[in-house]
């Protein structure tokens, strides 16, 4: 399928070349700002994009370390707040006053930090499988992997190697299923090997926090969301958010809508129907 959308370039602070795909859309429309999660990058969104590019302007960063953007220097650096002001300098650049955030995983945390430290930025916002509590199970689980420099010598191999960590979460996928996610997650290097792509030192700050320091409160990041749309998509079998934090984001926001796509795990594509629903409710409202 033809791509219809421009790669584009910024530059960060620290003096990073920074990518990000530029959709054109209307613009009498907030920007729909796509995040994705911690080990992911922009292709991540390739179909929801090409859903809604034309009736929205769409900006899918690829976060320092993560698909064509450069590696850190410092690996510190890839940190929530590093990453606000890479975004920052973004927005300024494309001259974005108002977005809707569409965040997968980190993507999600990130929208609730933005709201909080920029509150007249969010017009709306999706969060997908991800909320204030992440549950420690899935943070030693992504210590288990993340960083962990592997290569394959065919796409298959690559797909093969997907499923044994995340059979669970996608419990119904088959050998497309797992090969488009591989083409999502890895790259085809120079040396002829398939390889994830992200820079493996972004697992240095994960594996230097201290496991037995509390966790930060990100609740009143998620309140700063109110007052706005705001949908949750939650995979039935995620391991990251648990039920028990979707009913107290409930309660704390009761005009929240939670869709729960069925038979998926951390974190669901966006591309099931009920995903695909979700979205072109909350952007309806918005819009």
């Amino acid at each position: 399928m033809e791509e219809n959308f421009e790669n584009r370039y910024w530059d960060s602070a620290d003096g990073l070349s920074l990518h990000y795909r530029h959709y054109d859309g209307r613009s009498d429309r907030p920007v729909l700002l796509c995040l994705h999660g911690l080990s992911r990058n922009s292709r991540d969104f390739a179909n929801l994009a090409r859903r809604h590019a034309g009736d929205w302007r769409i900006i899918v960063p690829d976060m320092r370390g993560r698909g064509l953007s450069e590696h850190a220097k410092d690996p510190m650096s890839y940190a929530a707040p590093v990453y606000l002001a890479d975004l920052a300098l973004l927005f300024e650049k494309e001259g974005v006053e108002r977005v809707v955030s569409v965040g997968t995983s980190m993507g999600g945390l990130l929208t609730m930090l933005m709201a909080q430290t920029s509150p007249d930025r969010i017009a709306g916002a999706l969060l997908n499988d991800v909320g204030p509590v992440i549950e420690q199970a899935r943070i030693d689980h992504i210590r288990g992997y993340l960083g962990h420099q592997r290569s394959f010598p065919t796409w298959v191999h690559a797909a093969r190697a997907l499923q044994e960590v995340q059979q669970e979460a996608f419990p119904d996928f088959e050998l497309e299923d797992w090969l488009a996610l591989a083409k999502r997650t890895m790259v085809l290097g120079q040396s002829g090997r398939i390889s994830f792509d992200y820079d493996m030192d972004i697992a240095e700050p994960l594996n230097a926090a201290d496991p037995d320091a509390p966790a930060p409160d990100l609740w009143p990041a998620f309140d700063a969301l109110s007052g706005r749309p705001l949908t949750l998509v939650r995979g039935a079998l995620s391991t990251l958010l648990s039920a028990q934090t979707v009913a107290a984001m409930q309660r704390r926001n009761p005009e929240m809508e939670v869709v729960t796509v069925p038979r998926v795990g951390h974190a669901p594509t966006l591309d099931e129907p009920d995903a695909v629903a979700a979205l072109d409710r909350l952007l309806a409202k918005i819009a």
